[in-house]
């Protein structure tokens, strides 16, 4: 019989934020990166956002070429350093509803994965935070010690199915029995392989998505954590245009 796991997504599905982001952060409050790039460039659309009158995946697109862009020539001591402090100073800044399953799933002896688009050097700190089986992220190449600028990415759903069939056939995983978490539509191949697909604070185009898909719409959990309550809710709830 194949092995029970538990796939998760970190950025807004465990994490309440974007890794990726906070080490932009990171870098500048140390001025390893001139900040001038983020005002120059980045401002403009988290204000947008802020004030909910952009979208939050336009900041991110935006912030993640400034980053790859930033970071190109960048010593590998260098990021390590500004890594462990995202890890040591903000890594607890996580939802308590996926702490709590991660928790559950280890202690019934299930395997925990970590799939995320964030750096993969980000990514196996944090697993290593909350004691995961095995994790992937984007994979920034460094030669020579230093990023040379090449980002083979984790975020979309065609590399996260890829991912989950080397981790299948590297576990004997039963996916019909299996758990994975996620929050954006980048997810939605990992919510659809698994027997128990569970949707955390879902962005409009995922809710969208497993409401319209005959299987998933059947078996998703869709959970929202707010303030001090964390509730359920039908795939099938009203969504609001406004």
């Amino acid at each position: 019989m194949g092995k029970i796991a538990a796939f998760f997504d970190i950025d807004g599905t465990l994490y309440r934020d974007s890794l990726m982001v906070e080490h932009f952060k990171k870098l500048i409050k140390y001025d390893i990166i001139d900040q001038k790039a983020w005002f120059e460039h980045a401002r403009d659309t988290f204000m947008d956002w802020d004030k909910r009158q952009g979208h939050y995946d336009d900041y991110l697109d935006e912030i993640c070429d400034l980053y790859v862009e930033s970071l190109t020539g960048l010593d590998k001591t260098c990021i390590d350093f500004t890594s462990d402090q995202v890890i040591k100073l903000k890594s607890d800044r996580v939802y308590k509803y996926t702490r709590s399953r991660i928790k559950w799933h280890l202690d019934n002896g299930h395997i925990v994965i970590f799939i995320s688009g964030s750096p993969g050097f980000l990514v196996e700190k944090m697993a290593k935070k909350y004691n995961a089986t095995d994790c992937i992220g984007s994979n920034y190449v460094f030669e020579n010690e230093m990023f040379n600028g090449t980002v083979i990415p984790m975020w979309d759903s065609r590399s996260k199915n890829v991912a989950i069939n080397n981790f299948v056939e590297k576990y004997d995983i039963d996916l019909n029995k299996s758990y994975a978490y996620g929050d954006t539509n980048g997810d939605i191949n990992m919510l659809r392989r698994v027997g128990n697909p569970i949707a955390i604070n879902p962005t409009k185009e995922l809710l969208s998505h497993i409401a319209n898909d005959p299987v998933i719409s059947k078996t998703s959990k869709i959970i929202v954590e707010r303030k001090d309550i964390i509730y359920s809710l039908s795939p099938d709830v009203d969504i609001f245009d406004i």
